[in-house]
């Protein structure tokens, strides 16, 4: 008489419903000073497009923007030069078409350098099954995928939360987590979603919703600012391969 394959193999079905309970990861990537660093590209756009939508003229190099998204650095910029809050929600849909054009403009494989350690990372993240990478970035999402095209990394990103979904940034890994769950159909939550950051920004939009942080200096925030955050892991930079996956998986 046949046998069955789980008469044959009889772990096989434990096997089957062990996997389900296998405990997976969201992994949710900054961009700028975690992926990847520009020469300047994205802010000579941006500035362009202040001035050409708004008449902004003035310097904006006294800014940092770094963990801010894209709509919260417009109004903090136009709210110092004194521009109203209306007049600056009124003509953001006109701001981002000028800056996606003048980024395109700029951004190529020149100005734009993958960080250490990245490639590796997500080469070995995107192999394992029990990882769902996405992106977590104050950038619009037209911005974001300009920036990460030049080194072919939106291959790794299938979806994200952007600055464009929200100017808050502390309301993007809902977004990400919502976004996951249509994709993957699992549900993430708490320290299984894992945001990697550069500013304290990432750290601190992770902090109300429980998810691991884990904190790296290859940004322009200094370490010692970083730590006082209290992310759940910090590292100098993503060159410890092993060591990140390690935190990310703990």
């Amino acid at each position: 008489m046949r046998r069955s394959r789980d008469e044959l193999c009889p772990f096989s079905q434990f096997s089957i419903l062990n996997s389900q309970f296998v405990k997976r990861r969201l992994v949710l990537f900054d961009i700028d000073g975690t992926l990847i660093r520009d020469d300047g590209a994205a802010r000579e756009a941006y500035a362009e497009a202040l001035a050409a939508v708004y008449g902004h003229v003035d310097s904006i190099r006294k800014f940092d923007f770094s963990g801010r998204t894209d709509p919260e650095i417009t109004h903090m910029v136009l709210a110092d030069g004194g521009f109203p809050e209306e007049v600056i929600e009124r003509s953001l849909p006109e701001l981002w078409k000028h800056y996606l054009d003048g980024l395109q403009r700029r951004v190529s494989a020149d100005r734009i350098r993958v960080l250490p350690g990245v490639e590796q990372l997500l080469n070995e993240l995107a192999d394992r099954h029990d990882v769902l990478l996405a992106v977590l970035t104050g950038n619009i999402e037209g911005g974001a995928r300009i920036k990460l095209a030049p080194h072919d990394l939106n291959r790794y990103f299938p979806f994200g939360a952007f600055g464009s979904d929200s100017r808050f940034r502390t309301e993007l890994p809902p977004i990400a987590i919502e976004r996951a769950s249509e994709i993957d159909g699992h549900r993430f939550g708490g320290s299984d979603v894992v945001i990697i950051g550069d500013s304290i920004y990432d750290v601190r939009c992770g902090t109300p919703h429980f998810a691991t942080t884990i904190a790296t200096a290859s940004g322009v925030t200094p370490a010692e600012l970083l730590k006082r955050e209290s992310p759940t892991f910090f590292f100098d930079s993503l060159e410890d391969t092993e060591a990140v996956i390690k935190a990310i998986l703990l």
